[in-house]
């Protein structure tokens, strides 16, 4: 009469399979994060080049380097001080948001090829250069 069960060997096979399927998964599913962090930033810099154009067709300038991003929450006192500040700054949130790794974004005047500015995050590993998700992301990329 024959039992009906597993061999050792069959239950070695299929945890093997299922060790091979779930390290294939979570790979794909541990690097969904970090690509969502980058799309953030990404929006984040879209939300701040809208806020800098508005600014500047309020107050006829960009914020300068030395007033920085700050210049879209609350009106600088550093020249050239703004003439026309909307009332609530230029971005929903009430301060300056960080990028998704919890760091400021760059913002640089002038910024490449002629652009009035750049703003940069730089990425996961937070220093400037890098690829995949340490890569830099900017405003004119």
């Amino acid at each position: 009469m024959k039992s009906a069960g597993f061999t050792l060997l069959e239950v070695i096979v299929a945890i093997t399979i299922a060790v091979i399927l779930a390290s294939v998964v979570g790979v794909n599913v541990l690097g969904l994060p970090q690509k969502h962090r980058r799309d953030a930033a990404k929006m984040q810099i879209e939300a701040f080049k809208t806020a800098l154009a508005l600014y500047q067709d309020d107050n006829g300038v960009f914020p300068s380097a030395r007033q920085g991003l700050a210049a879209l929450v609350e009106p600088s006192a550093v020249a050239p001080v703004p003439t026309s500040f909307r009332d609530g700054g230029y971005l929903e949130s009430l301060s300056l948001p960080a990028d998704p790794w919890g760091r400021p974004y760059a913002y640089i005047v002038p910024g490449p090829g002629g652009k009035p500015f750049d703003i940069v995050c730089y990425g996961a590993d937070g220093e400037e250069g890098g690829t995949g998700v340490d890569a830099d992301i900017a405003a004119w990329d």
